[in-house]
């Protein structure tokens, strides 16, 4: 097993402090909060240096790949897969772990597996991995706990190191998947010689821009607390998004059901008139996220479509498009940056949403009823 010895003070950069919030109860609650570049980067040259040791000792893994298959747990993973289509002509295949494991699909020898893990013990990515290897598959770990059981069994591992995380429902932890997920995708582009230089350091210092903008949507939750109070009695909610916005939108609504106990889907946008839409009814809460140009436009005009039904919206996009306000009732807006790393502060405001809903409803948000940190069984 090679490492990548990716330092904590590189990693930590991005989601590395706890905040506390008094919630008006004895309790106390972890939320995501980042921590400033400058605190975290001392003694690291640079961000640029340190991946380029990394690219030139491992270089095989990023340049000669066919396909790239992500067995994962944390629904982070798509957004990944958008980020490496974009960036590289490789082929990527967002695959659960519970299933992968069960099926005959064939894969090229050329191929590389990425299994994701917070605790690197899950059992269905465990066995996802064994599989691939089986198989004679190349295998890349991208895991928090040094020395997991998939550390250890992977034919390389990518550390988070997101340090020790008390709620079961992930939000650092996540969050840090997300950067070595655009790390990778970056380092691939790069080793490939589908990136020039330039568009390299420029995506690099984009994704260093990260950690502060994260703090201004933060200083902001007050809001988000406000408009949370509103969904404390709902039983429904539906998120919606486009691209990159619809894998943090299945993330939304997974924190939604799993700390709040309300009943959450997550759909593409463009999915809605082939069947969702007929569960929108007056008052029904949809939560959209808009942040790909591109795909602005059409999110929106689907926003129109169930405001027209009765639907309760909130829309979270970038700063600038403030006709958003126009079709939503509550408006989140997140600092304008690169939309490959968009999904990075726009899970933020959903994160706060399903947290300030579960403690308004009065329910223990670190340990959610039915669920348990690690998975070791299938």
């Amino acid at each position: 097993m090679n490492e990548f010895p990716l330092k904590q003070q590189l990693v930590q950069l991005f989601h590395g402090r706890r905040h506390i919030l008094k919630t008006g109860s004895d309790r106390n609650h972890s939320e995501p909060v980042s921590l400033k570049v400058s605190d975290k980067l001392r003694g690291v040259p640079t961000v640029n240096t340190y991946l380029l040791d990394v690219v030139h000792r491992v270089q095989f893994i990023y340049r000669f790949p066919n396909e790239i298959v992500i067995d994962h747990i944390a629904l982070g993973d798509m957004a990944v897969q958008y980020v490496i289509e974009e960036l590289t002509n490789l082929s990527v295949r967002v695959e659960l772990a519970s299933e992968f494991r069960y099926r005959k699909m064939k894969m090229r020898s050329n191929s590389l597996v990425i299994v994701i893990s917070q605790s690197g013990e899950t059992a269905d990515s465990l066995a996802a991995l064994r599989s691939a290897k089986e198989q004679g598959i190349r295998t890349l770990g991208i895991v928090n706990v040094v020395g997991s059981s998939i550390a250890r069994e992977a034919d390389h591992v990518f550390y988070t190191l997101a340090g020790p995380e008390i709620s079961v429902a992930t939000t650092k932890a996540y969050s840090t998947q997300l950067i070595a997920g655009y790390l990778l995708a970056i380092q691939f582009a790069k080793a490939r010689e589908e990136i020039s230089d330039d568009e390299y350091h420029a995506l690099i210092a984009e994704i260093s821009t990260i950690p502060d903008k994260i703090e201004k949507i933060l200083a902001d939750q007050e809001r988000i607390q406000w408009f949370s109070a509103k969904l404390v009695g709902i039983r429904d909610a539906f998120f919606i998004g486009r691209g990159i916005d619809y894998a943090i939108s299945l993330e939304g609504s997974l924190k939604m059901k799993e700390i709040s106990y309300i009943h959450s889907e997550a759909y593409a946008a463009g999915e809605l008139k082939h069947g969702p839409i007929s569960l929108i009814e007056d008052g029904t809460v949809v939560i959209s996220t808009v942040t790909q140009p591109e795909l602005y436009e059409k999110t929106v005009s689907n926003m129109v479509e169930v405001k027209s039904r009765g639907a309760n919206l909130l829309g979270i996009t970038t700063y600038g498009n403030y006709a958003m306000e126009d079709a939503a009732d509550f408006t989140v807006y997140i600092p304008k940056i690169d939309p490959l790393f968009a999904g990075s502060l726009s899970v933020i405001p959903l994160q706060l949403l399903g947290y300030y809903v579960s403690v308004g409803r009065g329910f223990d948000v670190d340990k959610p009823r039915n669920l348990a940190k690690s998975v070791t069984v299938e």
